[in-house]
């Protein structure tokens, strides 16, 4: 008998076949790996239980001059801000076009002829998806300024709770997006109806938009063949994105007052909200891969889960993802809907600092990191609470989990036989393992267990792969690293 390290790497594969996730972990829920340690991902507690009617997407936090602190999100029909202890207050501007809760195509049963194309194959590109209503959202000093491509217009909102959110004199109308850039200057994105124009008002003055002698308002046409999607600050620049490509706009002062360059093409922003800014840059999900701006040129995100997410995303409802960061552990989140989902179901996550990846199943529809706030906030999709996340252990119904691809314990064709688990586990009792055996890659799979971990723990199994699962008790705060088993070599079978 001899004692083998199951030393497998931190992070989920999931690209390829099932033997290419030999010997790495390739399932998981709940669960993130932290200087190379599997642990739970923080629960979340309700911070309020108001939400309004719909779904919201889209979200800021900030704190005014008199230190209280504000959130703000909106729905497709409306906009909102919450008070420090979570009291909700409505501030839909007089007249907002309401726009969609759902990205809207005519591409479900009935949308064609009966029998024009074969089951399983996509239909031709022929119809416009309008995308779910997003707003953007900008702190302009302690004020609010919001905008949703939808109603086009920019509103202001100036901390009175007993009043809506006002729109903005002299502003252009028909725009998709907004950003307030680091010089202090008002971007409209997709401005007056044109998703290739960047119109910005004169610096520290947002109702000034008429370019002259004595003001740095103007404008600036992208040359793309994209439009633009969304923008955000990172390293000192204004990175704007569109379906296609990057720019950035850099300040050079009148008579120009902005430069715009391309810095990436086949780059394009996956949906509005997709985009996550942190010191290491701007990390964003694409059409079909995850890319990072940190200056200079765009570079393709290499990412061990990409085949898993983008051939099992709703693309007629992607506009609903978003990005948000959390800094907590130095990771990128993305929810978005799966295959089988009209909303966000599922999100996968980044860490920057270790590049590992890790995935799994939660409803969300917004959030952001923490700043105002102590901790991350999100709403659900399903209740429509708003939670805050990183507290505790609770998942409600759900349970952490992590489950490796098939990995051998034993040498060339060799069955072999396990008798004893050594657990590397911080607190003993709080994780459950299962071992998943097969003779052959597409034989048939029989399981043993859950064991309850002790030191050692005995167990009893026989194959020649074998796939683990581990399963973290709720409420716990457990750590798993590297487990050893005691195996008993076989005969070739």
């Amino acid at each position: 008998m001899s004692l083998i390290d199951l030393n497998i790497p931190a992070g989920v594969y999931r690209n390829g076949t099932d033997l290419q996730s030999m010997g790495r972990w390739r399932d998981a829920n709940l669960v993130r790996w932290h200087d190379g340690v599997m642990r739970p991902i923080g629960g979340w507690r309700t911070r309020s239980n108001t939400a309004g009617n719909a779904k919201l997407r889209g979200m800021m936090t900030w704190i005014d001059n008199s230190n209280d602190r504000w959130i703000a999100a909106g729905s497709y029909n409306k906009l909102y801000v919450y008070s420090d202890a979570g009291i909700q207050y409505d501030i839909t501007p007089t007249g907002l076009t309401a726009g969609r809760e759902d990205a809207d195509a005519n591409t479900g049963f009935g949308g064609s002829f009966f029998g024009s194309y074969s089951y399983g194959i996509a239909r031709p590109d022929f119809s416009r998806i309008d995308p779910a209503t997003s707003w953007h959202l900008q702190p302009w000093g302690e004020y609010l300024v919001a905008c949703n491509a939808d109603d086009g217009k920019i509103y202001e909102w100036q901390l009175n709770t007993a009043s809506a959110a006002a729109i903005l004199s002299n502003a252009p109308t028909s725009n998709r997006g907004i950003l307030v850039t680091q010089e202090r200057f008002l971007f409209a994105l997709g401005a007056g109806g044109n998703p290739r124009k960047v119109q910005w008002s004169d610096r520290e003055d947002n109702n000034t938009w008429t370019a002259a002698a004595t003001n740095e308002a103007g404008d600036l046409e992208l040359n793309t063949a994209g439009q633009i999607l969304a923008g955000v600050n990172v390293q000192g620049q204004s990175l704007i994105l569109t379906t296609r490509d990057a720019h950035v706009a850099n300040y050079v002062g009148p008579p120009y007052v902005y430069g715009i360059e391309r810095v990436g093409t086949s780059c394009g922003l996956g949906a509005e909200q997709a985009c996550a800014v942190v010191d290491a840059g701007a990390f964003w999900m694409g059409v079909g891969s995850f890319f990072v701006y940190s200056g200079g040129r765009v570079q393709e995100l290499q990412s061990d889960v990409s085949d898993y997410v983008f051939n099992d995303l709703n693309k007629a409802q992607v506009s609903k993802a978003f990005a948000m960061a959390n800094s907590l552990f130095g990771e990128i989140w993305w929810f978005y809907p799966s295959s089988g989902s009209t909303e966000n179901n599922r999100y996968v996550a980044y860490n920057y600092i270790e590049n590992t990846w890790h995935i799994g199943e939660l409803a969300r529809t917004t959030g952001v990191d923490r700043g105002a706030f102590r901790q991350p906030m999100m709403f659900d999709a399903d209740d429509l609470k708003l939670y805050e996340h990183e507290i505790g252990f609770d998942y409600g119904t759900l349970t952490p989990f992590a489950e490796t691809g098939p990995f051998r314990i034993g040498t060339g064709n060799q069955v072999v036989s396990v008798t004893e688990l050594v657990p590397d586990e911080k607190t003993q009792g709080d994780v459950n393992a299962t071992f998943k055996t097969r003779f052959y890659p597409n034989g048939t799979e029989r399981s043993y267990g859950p064991y309850s971990l002790s030191n050692p723990t005995s167990v009893r199994f026989t194959g020649r792969q074998v796939r683990m699962r581990v399963e973290g008790q709720r409420l716990a705060d457990w750590r798993v690293g590297i487990n050893r088993v005691d195996v008993v070599p076989g005969g070739e079978r």
